[in-house]
């Protein structure tokens, strides 16, 4: 295996951090957030305690527009395109009340759908179908333009990383035969936004903070078009965020009134640590690790790594032999050895998953060191 590419950025992530108690390679899960991104949340939790919390929310609303700015930026979209809210399942349920799209409608998605995504669409009335994809779950281009203009769906909904696998969809080329049918894109960028590129075309994107952008829990954003905001009925009277009468930007209409403003102004900071990195560094040791986790693992103890070894992303799942328990093997690791790791199991995607997997997910501070360990504990 070749050195990973910007060990500087490697030095810089461990640095900017608290020491960790063991070997993280969970960050699919929570990325551990940088000692500034702490502080700030901290800050303004006692400016909050000080000044009052509106008060505070009004002091910081320069800094959460500049953080919209960036975030619309990384998806493609504005700053007025851009909500905060409290994750990525919030942006979806967010989303789905306000559109309000006729009872019965169809909505297509792939089969690495994350459960809650599909429980979201049946909830509201919604009847969810299957675009075709290979074995690994990457969408199949021809096919999913057939199906599509054979019989247009309400949306099409595709998650660009999947949680239980890393693989990266075509997103590009499924936006342009979305667009030339004219068919709504939605784009659930939790697992993809901070490790692949997300300047993508779609009607909607939606995320979280505490993956790949190493922000706070309880954060995530919802981007929409003015296209598809004006088929929204907002959730709260549009006049309570207009200050002086001078109006807001249509997509903070979907903006909760009660909400972790101090986790807002940490995603922002984490943001400004992600671009300050260099996004497309970030994309490139990120894809190495990825690189390098499959080559030392696969095999380890009679496990089997899933992705194709170039996939780019840090993702990795793991089969395992016969007979071996994951949630256990995941439960020794951290006991024994002080490494954390994921079980994932079969009902998070029942249209790819047969059985669980072990999932392996290193940020930019994670060693060969790291990995050699972890296959040393899979291979007890």
């Amino acid at each position: 295996m070749s050195d990973l590419p910007h060990p500087d950025l490697g030095d810089a992530w461990r640095a900017a951090r608290p020491r960790p108690a063991g070997v993280h390679l969970d960050n699919a899960a929570c990325s551990r957030q940088s000692t500034a991104v702490l502080e700030a949340v901290a800050r303004h939790a006692r400016h909050e305690a000080e000044l009052g919390g509106y008060v505070a929310e009004a002091a910081a609303e320069g800094l959460l527009q500049q953080g919209r700015s960036v975030l619309g930026g990384l998806v493609g979209m504005a700053a007025a395109d851009v909500a905060f809210t409290e994750s990525a399942q919030d942006s979806l349920r967010t989303l789905l009340a306000g559109w309000r799209l006729p009872a019965g409608s169809t909505v297509a998605l792939f089969p690495n759908e994350y459960w809650h995504t599909v429980t979201a669409f049946t909830a509201a009335g919604l009847t969810p179908v299957l675009l075709p994809a290979d074995d690994l779950g990457r969408a199949d281009i021809d096919g999913v333009e057939r199906a599509l203009r054979a019989d247009p769906p309400a949306l099409v909904h595709l998650t660009v990383v999947a949680s239980h696998r890393g693989v990266v969809q075509p997103a590009r080329e499924i936006a342009a035969v979305c667009r030339a049918l004219g068919v709504p894109l939605v784009l659930d960028l939790a697992q993809a936004l901070g490790q692949v590129d997300c300047d993508l075309p779609a009607d909607v994107a939606y995320g979280t903070s505490r993956k790949w952008l190493a922000g706070p829990r309880g954060v995530g954003f919802l981007a929409m078009r003015p296209s598809v905001t004006a088929q929204m009925t907002p959730q709260t009277a549009p006049e309570l965020y207009d200050h002086g009468g001078v109006g807001v930007d249509h997509a903070r209409w979907y903006e909760s009134r009660e909400a972790h403003i101090a986790g807002r102004v940490g995603l922002v900071l984490a943001i400004g640590e992600h671009l300050a990195a260099g996004p497309h560094r970030v994309r490139e040791r990120l894809a190495a690790l990825g690189r390098a986790t499959r080559e030392r693992l696969d095999g380890c103890g009679g496990w089997a790594v899933v992705e194709p070894r170039d996939e780019p992303t840090a993702i990795t799942t793991l089969r395992p032999p016969d007979g071996v328990d994951v949630r256990g093997t995941v439960q020794r690791l951290r006991v024994e050895h002080g490494i954390v790791v994921t079980a994932v199991g079969r009902e998070r995607a029942r249209s790819e998953l047969s059985s669980p997997v072990l999932r392996v997910s290193p940020h930019l501070d994670a060693t060969p060191a790291d990995l050699d360990a972890l296959g040393r504990g899979l291979a007890e």
